[in-house]
């Protein structure tokens, strides 16, 4: 039951920060979305800044299970049609997984207050992204999918309009078909324009 009230407690903050951000959320407001009193909260987590390190561990373990990272890469694509696939697929848990984008929105809001939460929208916005598709692209090219060239400025070449496409659809979500089309469009000629 504790578990439970606390992943309670963690749910509603993640809704409530990526609306209002972190200041711009109470306690009081918090306890009473959940029907709970304060003192029950207290019990769970000691202060507001409590809950929200803990919601961004608990983001960064679900987001980091579920997406990869530099440390937990795919394996490397046997085609570029892998690669159009391996990357729709992320782009589709991006835009579509309803923590995921909360998190995106409170690191969006947050990037300007929090140290941690501006090492983490650099890291999920640019270089995570760009260290995880450098050994993809460096596997691609030894195995003579790709032609031969910096495989770190190739991956930040394909991920940055991806992950600004990916922006869009947080801004204006009636864009989302319209972005995925744009995205798969670009892997295609992306990977055309560097096929070996």
């Amino acid at each position: 039951m504790a578990k439970d009230t606390k992943e309670r407690i963690l749910t509603a903050a993640l809704e409530m920060f990526s609306q209002k951000g972190y200041d711009g959320t109470n306690i009081r407001e918090l306890t009473s979305s959940l029907g709970l009193v304060k003192s029950a909260l207290y019990r769970h987590f000691g202060s507001k800044e409590e809950i929200w390190n803990a919601l961004l561990d608990e983001m960064i373990a679900y987001y980091g299970a579920r997406f990869g990272s530099p440390e937990r890469l795919p394996p490397v694509p046997d085609s570029p049609e892998e690669l159009v696939a391996l990357t729709m697929g992320l782009v589709d848990f991006t835009i579509h997984d309803e923590k995921v984008v909360m998190t995106r929105k409170l690191l969006t809001i947050e990037q300007f207050r929090d140290d941690r939460a501006r090492d983490l929208a650099t890291k999920h916005f640019l270089t995570g992204l760009r260290d995880m598709f450098t050994p993809l692209f460096a596997g691609m090219m030894d195995k003579g999918l790709l032609r031969r060239d910096d495989p770190g400025m190739l991956a930040f070449a394909y991920t940055a309009p991806i992950s600004a496409l990916i922006h869009l659809c947080d801004r204006e979500p009636e864009k989302t078909d319209e972005a995925m089309a744009q995205i798969e469009a670009f892997s295609h000629h992306f990977l055309e324009t560097y096929k070996a």
